[in-house]
């Protein structure tokens, strides 16, 4: 299965991540790297591996960015592995992957991760299982709030062994990231039937409900209280992003009262 599958990264100044990514990555004949621009040492750090090769093309959607990394990069193998620069693919994981004979009818395997707070991985987190391994032309991508999500046309399977997710990024740039994914949540959830909304949107709805439901599920449900002090960060980064959202929430309500004015 290694053979016939083709990891691809979206990259954007992730000097601080591409390098423990493709060096777990050096089993793959090719691995496809889409950048937008980065200015740090990114693609310094990409060129050091001989499997990697670059494309370059500005950034507009992440749904768009992804299309064109799948279907106009050359990429040749059945599978596409859709990695983010911080994803973090171990031995086990991998593998597990070579010795897959997957059947016609699978378009697609899900694979949940671990998360890591500074390299320690967590013993939960909110972030959910996706189809990460998937068959081209069994697949397509959909803008869903500041991300994309993958409609697969087929079955699909969970694998056994998870990612680890291990952003080493500064909380600098995890703010104002989150500022400006959280805009486009907020767009989402203010034009989204309410009937469409799981039970975690409605409760971010509420403008006030979320941030405290949140603390309790990372802490008391995940467990993230036993995590010491990377569970708290934890805990305060998914905190913080749910606040960023209800601020969003709350502009875009008082801007609807003042005639004329869009929301921001």
């Amino acid at each position: 299965m290694l053979v016939d599958i083709t990891p691809i990264i979206l990259t954007y100044n992730e000097a601080a991540n591409i390098g423990r990514s493709l060096e777990r990555l050096t089993w793959a004949h090719e691995v496809v790297i889409v950048d937008s621009g980065s200015t740090d040492e990114t693609l310094a750090i990409a060129a050091r591996f001989p499997n990697a090769r670059v494309v370059h093309r500005p950034f507009d959607s992440h749904a768009q960015q992804w299309r064109f990394a799948v279907e106009e990069t050359g990429v040749t193998t059945d599978w596409v592995l859709r990695l983010d620069a911080d994803y973090m693919l171990e031995p086990a994981l991998r593998d597990e992957l070579a010795p897959l004979k997957a059947d016609a009818d699978i378009a697609a395997y899900e694979i949940a991760f671990t998360y890591c707070i500074e390299g320690r991985p967590l013993r939960g987190s909110l972030y959910p299982a996706l189809p990460v391994l998937f068959r081209r032309g069994r697949a397509s991508f959909v803008q869903d709030g500041h991300t994309e999500k993958l409609r697969i046309d087929g079955q699909v399977r969970r694998l056994r062994n998870r990612l680890l997710h291990d952003d080493r990024k500064s909380l600098e740039r995890w703010l104002q990231s989150q500022a400006r994914y959280q805009a486009y949540e907020a767009e989402k959830l203010s034009t989204r039937p309410w009937a469409e909304l799981g039970w975690a949107d409605r409760l971010r709805c509420t403008r006030v409900l979320g941030p405290p439901a949140v603390a309790l599920h990372c802490l008391f449900g995940k467990g993230l209280i036993f995590d010491g002090k990377a569970g708290l960060l934890y805990t305060a980064q998914r905190i913080t992003a749910d606040l960023i959202l209800s601020m969003h929430l709350l502009r875009r309500d008082l801007d609807r009262l003042v005639p004329g004015k869009t929301s921001r």
